[in-house]
């Protein structure tokens, strides 16, 4: 939520809105107003991935976990599970979802993936893979992860207590597992190699050889 405290009421509750107006709509106040994660040149290429990843993977693990039949569980999880297996198999080749350039589109789709492992794998019943078992999804997560300012943002201590010591139906004992493994500071800051992807890379490659 984006809270106007001059006017004392909510700007946006809209969480794709509110990162495009952090993208552009404060520019004026920025350190780095040049940087531009949703160029015009991409913003097709943005809105469609974003029409995928919205409805089958952000929004896909709540409606795994809050599910209120068989059938609603079903028909989710397999919509997550296999939009992840379409963008496992996209990062084959591409180093972000649009190319070499991150956009909002990565930015939406990490804040799911740096959650998977730790909350909604065990909590929200996505049970059928860990994230860490998807090479190339789980190097783009690393690869962000690693970029500067990032890591800092993640704080899967708050994560964990937010999620199992708040969502009272899913967790009503409200006892707080071991953070995965695979979550630790050591393990995402392990070599990604992604940047061996960029087209740019790839271009020089060609012409050396």
């Amino acid at each position: 939520m984006l809270w106007d405290v001059e006017k004392k009421e909510v700007g946006c509750n809209e969480s794709y809105d509110i990162i495009e107006f952090f993208n552009s709509g404060l520019n004026g106040l920025a350190r780095n107003p040049g940087l531009d994660l949703s160029p015009k040149e991409l913003k097709g290429k943005i809105g469609e991935w974003n029409g995928v990843i919205y409805p089958n993977i952000n929004n896909g693990v709540y409606r795994c976990g809050f599910a209120q039949s068989q059938d609603a569980y079903d028909s989710a999880v397999n919509g997550l599970f296999t939009t992840l297996e379409v963008v496992e198999d996209h990062l084959t080749t591409s180093r972000y979802l649009c190319g070499d350039t991150l956009t909002l589109a990565d930015v939406c789709l990490f804040t799911t993936l740096i959650r998977f492992d730790a909350v909604y794998n065990v909590l929200f019943k996505c049970t059928k893979k860990k994230l860490i078992e998807y090479p190339n999804l789980h190097g783009y997560l690393r690869d962000i992860y690693q970029m500067p300012k990032v890591a800092e943002t993640c704080n899967f201590s708050a994560i964990m207590d937010g999620y199992y010591k708040v969502l009272f139906p899913l967790n009503p004992g409200s006892i707080c597992p071991v953070i995965p493994s695979g979550c630790e500071h050591e393990v995402l800051n392990t070599p990604h190699n992604r940047e061996s992807l960029s087209l740019v890379n790839k271009t020089m490659h060609v012409s050396v050889a």
